[in-house]
């Protein structure tokens, strides 16, 4: 990978021939010259010239070199998103697919890559047999759909397979297209990646990862509702501790270019595609997802095949730590708001409002400037409080179970006390409950999710223990800065 550009180092503009268009969440003042968004939130002032620059750029390509600089600073600020021009012409694409036994789940793969008329893209299909036990049905059903066949001579874990894959690619092969053998992409889906990559600074794309057809059980509706593959339908500049700050590599298209034949870390079972794609934002490479391109997720069908998946994705969560110390952590709290959530959890709310309000009052000048009201002002105060509760609730359910026993012993109102846990450990499960409605009643999706992060949640500790690192276990603040 290459370096990280150096600081003070300007971006290079976006390409001419690209559009763009404003991110939902972005809003545009005084006359063009203040614009309010981006990934994490922000102001950004600009010049007169500028605002004109912006106004062309709405509906309109990019056409010299200033409203490229412009749009790119648009774009990694996450307040705009690019639309790459419609005679980008991709270059040659190779699919990689690991595999261990699963031979019918390839066979369904390869069958939808054939029936696709994204297939003109590829140029060719590797399928990388990770010590199968049934190694003849692999290569039978490589054979039967034209795929060549790498065979590891034993199994070494998704990141060691894709490795083996993508050193096996022809040597012009420019991007590579990695494929779990459990997904079936949608018509359609490889065109809007391959198109980003007409900027010459992407170095990934995904898809959006959607979970198959659910059953009529409560773990089908369940599994689909809180489908962790599924990084939602808005598009967004991945980076880690944005809105989208990882990828699963269950389907990821990168500029070969951009990445090394060990571009995977093959000590890592679990958690590879967060390490790699965080590594690759952090050696300058932008990344993108893409939610327009959609590929299809079989999901497991029982309940001990569920909480098994994630407990094992829990696992990684310390040697990703260690890997990347100022990343992982129960839950990331920004100080203020974490004050004024302490502060409504030991039942005061007059003062919490008063720290509320302290809070409006204090925003930054350039944002009462840009028209902000004093509604949205006190919503973009209020908001990271509820986002603080909920991420303490999920990490009490995931990782502080442990404090159950010792609330439960401790002296005082232990009464109160454990109501108070249960409900904020709750909390997430009913959120999440209103913003999806699934057709699962509340009771049942509330220990459905309670379980969920139980077993992700014994998994951290386990890796933890393994690891003989807390850093998964514990809170991690930031900077309040917006």
């Amino acid at each position: 990978m290459r370096g990280r550009p150096g600081d003070g180092q300007e971006a290079p503009p976006l390409p001419v021939g690209f559009s763009l268009v404003l991110d939902p969440d972005t809003v545009v003042r005084s006359e063009g010259r203040v614009v309010v968004g981006g990934d994490p939130p922000r102001t950004l002032a600009l010049s007169t010239s500028e605002a004109r620059l912006l106004e062309e750029l709405d509906g309109g390509p990019v056409r010299t070199a200033e409203a490229g600089a412009l749009a790119r600073r648009l774009v990694d600020s996450g307040a705009a998103h690019p639309r790459p021009p419609r005679s980008a012409a991709p270059g040659r694409t190779a699919v990689v697919i690991p595999v261990r036994d699963r031979a019918a789940y390839l066979d369904r793969l390869l069958r939808a890559l054939r029936a696709s008329e994204d297939i003109a893209m590829v140029t060719e299909v590797v399928v990388v047999d990770d010590g199968s036990r049934d190694r003849e049905a692999v290569a039978s059903a490589a054979a039967r759909h034209g795929a060549r066949l790498v065979a590891r001579p034993v199994n070494g874990g998704p990141a060691a397979a894709r490795n083996s894959g993508l050193a096996a690619c022809a040597a012009d092969v420019e991007y590579v297209t990695f494929l779990d053998s459990d997904c079936v992409p949608r018509p359609g889906w490889l065109a809007p990646l391959l198109a980003h990559f007409a900027d010459p600074e992407v170095g990934a794309v995904a898809p959006r990862v959607r979970p198959a057809s659910p059953d009529r059980s409560v773990l089908g509706a369940y599994a689909v509702a809180r489908f962790p593959l599924d990084l939602g339908e808005r598009e967004a500049l991945v980076r880690p501790g944005g809105r989208v700050g990882h990828l699963p590599t269950a389907a990821l298209v990168v500029r070969r270019a951009a990445v090394g034949e060990d571009f995977f870390d093959e000590d890592l079972r679990y958690g590879e595609d967060v390490d790699a794609v965080w590594r690759l934002a952090d050696s300058g490479w932008r990344v993108r997802y893409e939610p327009q391109a959609q590929v299809v997720h079989t999901e497991p069908a029982t309940w001990s095949a569920y909480l098994a998946r994630r407990y094992h994705y829990g696992t990684c969560a310390a040697p990703l730590a260690l890997r990347h110390p100022d990343r992982i952590a129960a839950v990331m709290l920004r100080p203020a708001p974490a004050v004024t959530a302490a502060v409504l959890l030991l039942a005061c709310p007059a003062l919490a409002g008063v720290l509320l309000g302290s809070a409006v009052c204090g925003l930054p000048r350039h944002l009462r400037r840009a028209g902000l009201s004093a509604t949205a002002a006190a919503w973009v105060t209020a908001q990271p409080v509820g986002t603080t509760l909920t991420g303490l609730g999920r990490a009490l359910a995931q990782v502080g179970l442990p404090a159950l026993p010792a609330a439960a012993v401790a002296p005082g109102r232990r009464g109160r006390r454990l109501a108070m846990m249960g409900a904020l450990a709750a909390a997430p499960a009913l959120r999440d409950w209103l913003a999806t409605r699934p057709p699962v009643d509340p009771v049942r999706w509330t220990l459905a999710s309670l379980a969920d992060d139980a077993a992700h949640g014994v998994g951290v500790w386990h890796g933890a223990l393994r690891s003989r690192t807390l850093a998964p276990l514990l809170p991690r603040f930031r900077s309040n800065r917006p």
